[in-house]
């Protein structure tokens, strides 16, 4: 009998390793240096200011990651790393994200002993400048779950949007992007509203948008809606809470009008889909919000009147439930 193998137990095992690595990485300006062309260690060296060893060792670590190529003693970019880590030449700069991950969450996992005992949430110790973090890096990963929803949800034929009590107007905006015809009215939480108004003129999308708050637990949205977001927003309410969201949600939708709830959920496919497992103990160590089965959310929605037709697993993102009223 052959014996199995220890890589995977040690992939997990040192992924904080590879982890922190990357934050450094990205925190020097590793991925930066690179985006004008190949570079060796002692020229990465100069560029980022740290010694040719260290220079060799991060670049190292993010070549055997599959971040950089190595190549006759020189480092280049891998197409994902020039993508989100080259700073201002990044589709999208991942590198916000990547410092709330080293500065708030990383640390903050080593509460996460006392989560598993007690199934309660740890202290994060926040203050204005470590809010400030916090808020940049969920920002910008929302940033890229709207991107990946824009290319991936298919919205065509939708013209009158309700996104209603997320964190993020990435979502819509991307929406409307790929869909010139659709105009979409945001209900958030109060204190969210210039933020999406600030993104919204940002992105040119002013004339086509409406800016408003309510309670997202308890509004009930006015006006008939052909397509409804619900995104980020359910891991931050308890069942009988979301059950009255969906509710109302179904209230202000047309007959026959798509309903798209995105978060991580658990599941009960043959391999759970990894990144919405690891989010669920991020979620709750972090502050006790809630990964919740995808069986009990799409519970929730065929008891308030809507019909689940498909999911969509955004890549590096949450999944999507796309559903029709009814």
């Amino acid at each position: 009998m052959t014996t199995p193998d220890a890589s995977r137990i040690l992939d997990i095992a040192t992924g904080y390793m590879a982890a922190k690595q990357l934050f450094e990485s990205s925190r020097i300006g590793l991925f930066e240096a690179l985006a004008d062309g190949p570079r060796t260690a002692p020229q990465l060296a100069e560029q980022t200011g740290v010694s040719p060893r260290m220079a060799r060792i991060l670049a190292d670590a993010m070549a055997a990651k599959g971040l950089l190529a190595r190549a006759d003693g020189e480092y280049s970019l891998q197409p994902d790393a020039a993508a989100y880590l080259t700073g201002g030449a990044s589709v999208i700069d991942l590198a916000p994200f990547l410092t709330f991950l080293s500065e708030i969450s990383y640390p903050h996992w080593l509460q996460f002993g006392r989560t598993v005992d007690t199934t309660e949430p740890g202290d994060l110790q926040m203050d204005d400048a470590r809010w400030g973090t916090f808020m940049a890096g969920v920002m910008t990963y929302n940033e890229l779950h709207g991107q990946e929803f824009g290319r991936l949800v298919d919205l065509s034929g939708a013209q009158r949007a309700l996104d209603f009590g997320g964190l993020s107007a990435a979502f819509a905006i991307e929406a409307m992007k790929a869909n010139p015809g659709l105009s979409t009215t945001f209900v958030y939480a109060p204190g969210f509203e210039d933020g999406v108004a600030a993104a919204v003129d940002a992105a040119g999308l002013s004339a086509r948008a409406s800016v408003t708050t309510g309670d997202t637990a308890t509004t009930a949205p006015e006006g008939e809606y052909d397509a409804v977001f619900m995104n980020h927003v359910i891991h931050r309410f308890t069942a009988d809470e979301n059950i009255g969201i969906l509710k109302n949600l179904r209230g202000a939708a047309a007959p026959g009008a798509t309903l798209t709830l995105l978060d991580f959920f658990l599941d009960d496919d043959a391999e759970q889909r990894a990144i919405d497992a690891l989010h669920a103990g991020e979620y709750l160590v972090i502050d006790g919000t809630v990964v919740y089965p995808e069986s009990e959310v799409r519970g929730w929605l065929a008891d308030t009147g809507w019909t689940v037709r498909d999911k969509v697993a955004l890549p590096g993102s949450p999944r999507v439930l796309v559903a029709t009223a009814a």
